[in-house]
């Protein structure tokens, strides 16, 4: 059975970090539906004003956060000692776990282009120990077909394996169709599947999908993916079309800024934990 679109969701303008201007896609208001999602955020500018301050230090507790990023370049640093430039079409995957103290500043750049997604931790793995891992363009195989490429970040796409989740599974592709191409995608019949357009309308599933729009999708074996239609009806770029299949938890949700834990109370300790200078259980003092 094919998947459909049953609900689609347009970003809005927002300002995070230190004063960094991005599109806020999914959040707080969305967690039900594109469970286990919990955030998607998209960064489009041509302008180092609208992001060069950055987010500098900071927490997180009970997520996973994994930045894509197509053109531009974003510098993190932990204090697990992790230092690393990702751009030009890599992708970082950062478990906060227990708790993480992390920085990601942005250098200017011609275009900045990309996403960060978090990642919901099962109840069981909220308090795991923090790991970072930058996978390089070389680490990201690619599935060539007529008219489409398919960019495994992370899981599988048929025998082509990208990154490993060591919590929830997590199959994310960057699916670029040139002008008039088309796909077939299959999927794993009991994952919850979303899409999100990064660059150029696309047909899903039969229906229009115009650009920076995130659509969720029903239940199914596969699902077709089309390159859309410039205004003119013509178009000579490719469309890039993001797709996340994972494991919806159906699990409670206290979330509070940076930390997204299972209660109220769990939520209190973390805040509490911030305060008595006891938040990073199972890693270094940072600077």
């Amino acid at each position: 059975m094919k998947r459909t679109i049953t609900n689609k969701v347009r970003g809005f303008r927002t300002v995070d970090g230190a004063g960094v201007s991005l599109v806020r896609v999914l959040g707080g208001q969305t967690t039900e539906t594109y469970d286990p999602i919990l955030m998607l955020d998209s960064f489009d500018s041509y302008d180092p004003d609208d992001y060069r301050a950055g987010f500098p230090m900071h927490p997180h507790r009970g997520i996973e956060t994994i930045s894509y990023v197509v053109e531009g370049a974003m510098r993190h640093r932990d204090n697990l000692g992790h230092e690393a430039t990702v751009g030009n079409g890599e992708v970082q995957w950062m478990c906060a776990g227990s708790g993480i103290m992390h920085e990601e500043m942005i250098p200017a750049a011609g275009r900045l282009l990309g996403v960060q997604l978090w990642l919901n931790l099962p109840a069981q793995d909220k308090m795991c120990p923090p790991t970072y891992r930058s996978i390089g363009v070389a680490d990201i195989p690619e599935v060539e077909l007529e008219g489409v490429k398919v960019r495994v970040f992370t899981g599988a796409y048929g025998a082509v394996r990208g990154h490993e989740s060591e919590h929830l599974p997590l199959d994310y592709y960057d699916i670029v169709l040139e002008p008039g191409a088309c796909i077939e995608v299959p999927t794993d019949a009991e994952r919850s599947v979303m899409v999100f357009t990064l660059l150029g309308d696309a047909i899903i599933a039969g229906e229009s999908v115009a650009e920076k729009t995130a659509a969720k999708l029903s239940a199914g074996d596969a699902i077709e993916i089309a390159a859309g239609k410039a205004a003119d009806g013509e178009s000579s770029q490719p469309t890039h079309v993001l797709l996340m299949s994972s494991q919806a938890l159906h699990e409670p949700i206290a979330w509070g800024g940076p930390i997204v834990m299972n209660t109220r109370e769990e939520l209190e300790q973390a805040f509490d934990d911030l305060d008595r200078g006891t938040f990073l259980r199972d890693t270094l003092d940072y600077e």
